[in-house]
């Protein structure tokens, strides 16, 4: 991940060095070697894990059952195959930990659901993990930058080629600082 500073598997150690970013920004359109990348893929010790359009579905169920229940604002969610963008309002946890309890609620409605991409590997037990650790937190301080990642995380599915996305969970963005004056979050997980 981006955090990384150590490959600790020898079969990845191979195509090169970990490339820790302390960048705030998306590095993804940064040039790179995509035959290696594409060839290091093959050395993972499980596929990458790319959600069906019902993965996706009980994903965002999973979204709604924490939100609904903790009280968490988000102002726009995509769900996409291969990765999740979320704007929400600063919270009573951390980013990293509204991250982890979201992924743990979407966890949950897959393997309810026996749609779990790596539920055959665990008959009879826990799949493993189908989300990569940590995440991508932004935050933002204006009004404008708010509205600007909320129009990224819409465009996002349609930039995908999937249609967009309108989430019941979803809360209209009050165009300005929410009363406390606490600006929102933007957290994108891969």
């Amino acid at each position: 991940g981006s955090w990384s500073e150590l490959v600790a598997s020898w079969e990845l150690f191979r195509y090169g060095p970990a490339t820790k970013t302390t960048e705030r920004r998306s590095l993804a359109q940064r040039r790179h070697n995509l035959s290696q990348r594409l060839e290091s893929k093959t050395a993972l010790s499980r596929r990458a894990v790319y959600f069906t359009e019902a993965q996706r579905l009980a994903v965002a169920a999973g979204f709604a059952e924490y939100i609904e229940r903790s009280g968490l604002e988000v102002y726009a969610c995509a769900v996409l195959p291969d990765h999740v963008h979320l704007t929400f309002r600063r919270f009573r946890l951390s980013a990293e930990q509204v991250l982890i309890q979201l992924k743990a609620a979407a966890t949950r409605s897959l393997v309810e659901k026996q749609i779990h991409p790596f539920l055959a590997d665990a008959p009879g037990g826990r799949p493993p993990k189908c989300f990569a650790r940590g995440g991508w937190d932004v935050f933002l301080d204006s009004p404008e930058d708010v509205s600007r990642a909320i129009r990224y995380v819409e465009e996002n599915p349609v930039k995908e080629g999937l249609p967009p996305q309108h989430w019941d969970f979803v809360t209209p963005y009050p165009n300005g600082f929410v009363t406390d004056g606490s600006p929102a979050q933007n957290t994108s997980s891969v």
